[in-house]
């Protein structure tokens, strides 16, 4: 999947002499989170909102040297490792630096995230389910064995949480006996934690009829 073509040119990078008067502008007109800063050129890091409220206008970036954030990405590095790079950072707005480690650009991560739900895992129709087993106990390869044991295409799958030992995976399928798919999970001590299917949809509806009935009644 290629993201270059949302490559940013048009935001500014600071120079680590400079005064923080341009940056703390730069914040209060923009909603980012970090921007560059580089040193004789090159990329030293990046210089995070969040430090803002204690920045006087006339003091020099070089003063908060060591706060400075390192993270980046290149021309190279697929969407997934940027995706990455933004969450781990609780970020916006990410670098993407040249072979001279010079900064050619920024990749949004609205820009990012749209091309995200662009892919086939999202526009595809099928049914969504999400199960969780022991953070040592899953593989993809079972999770594609399972669903395609049942005569039903993987469309896609990723971990969506991973703690205690315990690890979270949303799937994408088709709709061809999803039930099947559901109880084979259940048979290999999966939980599942949430799916769309056709006897759930009927379920809901039947509870609902029996709270309206119940409603009624008092």
């Amino acid at each position: 999947m290629q993201i270059q073509k949302h490559i940013i040119t048009n935001l500014p990078v600071f120079n680590i002499d400079d005064t923080f008067e341009k940056v703390l502008d730069f914040f209060k007109e923009s909603t980012y989170s970090h921007i560059a800063i580089v040193e004789k050129g090159r990329f030293l890091g990046v210089f995070s909102e969040n430090y803002i409220d204690a920045i006087d206008a006339k003091e020099k970036i070089d003063a908060y040297r060591y706060d400075l954030q390192t993270f980046f990405a290149t021309k190279e590095t697929n969407w997934l490792d940027v995706l990455e790079a933004f969450a781990r950072n609780e970020a916006n707005l990410l670098p993407i630096l040249g072979n001279e480690e010079q900064v050619i650009g920024y990749y949004d991560l609205t820009d990012i995230v749209t091309v995200f739900i662009d892919t086939p895992f999202f526009t595809d129709p099928g049914n969504i389910l999400v199960v969780a087993t022991g953070i040592k106990d899953y593989s993809f390869s079972e999770i594609a064995q399972i669903v395609e044991s049942n005569n039903a295409k993987l469309i896609g799958a990723f971990i969506t949480d991973a703690q205690n030992d315990v690890v979270q995976i949303t799937i994408k399928l088709s709709t061809v006996n999803f039930n099947e798919v559901v109880q084979t999970f259940r048979r290999y001590n999966y939980h599942i934690l949430f799916g769309t299917s056709d006897d759930q949809f009927l379920e809901g509806l039947k509870q609902r009829s029996d709270y309206l009935d119940t409603y009624l009644n008092v």
